[in-house]
């Protein structure tokens, strides 16, 4: 929140596929905060747990408004694999939200009170880009960490074509290395 811009261009040190997930609520009711607020907090304490354990797969997030009544937020994901695996643990309160907000669909409670949506988006490397000048590190550079522009090309173009280098192949065992 109050983090130091970084002086001059940067961008996001993003590798390989880049998963985002755009979630959120909108208010339909004011008057109804006995069903939106719990909406709310139920998402704040995904936030919370996902910090908590890193390895569930969310890199990084930034919570915005679109108006008075929507709020929403971008989260960045290592993977799809992750986030499937995470949307559906049973030890993860995700679950636990699931069923209760469920319940109350059936039961007609949440009908027309509280809106509910999120967007996923599975962008392969080299179909993203993006450039921050004297900012601190936000969205997808908040998530990935931040690199010179330079590194990755000074326009949109050369940023574009930018393609992560092939990790290094293992060494065969042979009988030198003694196995």
């Amino acid at each position: 929140m109050f983090a130091k811009p970084t002086p001059g261009f940067t961008t996001a040190a993003a590798t390989g596929e880049t998963v985002v997930l755009l979630i959120g609520m909108r208010v339909n009711r004011f008057w109804a905060v006995h069903q939106w607020v719990p909406v709310m907090l139920a998402m704040f304490r995904m936030l919370h747990e996902l910090g908590r354990e890193p390895e569930r797969g969310l890199r990084g997030k930034v919570l915005l408004t679109a108006s008075p009544r929507t709020y929403y937020v971008v989260q960045y994901w290592e993977s799809k694999e992750k986030l499937y695996r995470y949307a559906t643990a049973p030890d993860a309160f995700h679950h636990r939200a699931w069923k209760i907000a469920n319940g109350k669909l059936k039961d007609g409670r949440l009908r027309g009170l509280v809106g509910l949506w999120h967007e996923t988006y599975v962008v392969p490397e080299g179909s993203y880009e993006c450039v921050y000048f004297d900012m601190p590190p936000f969205g997808l550079a908040g998530a990935t960490g931040v690199l010179p522009v330079e590194s990755r090309g000074r326009s949109a173009k050369q940023r574009l074509a930018f393609r992560s280098p092939e990790p290094e192949p293992e060494p065969e065992p042979g009988p030198e290395s003694g196995e």
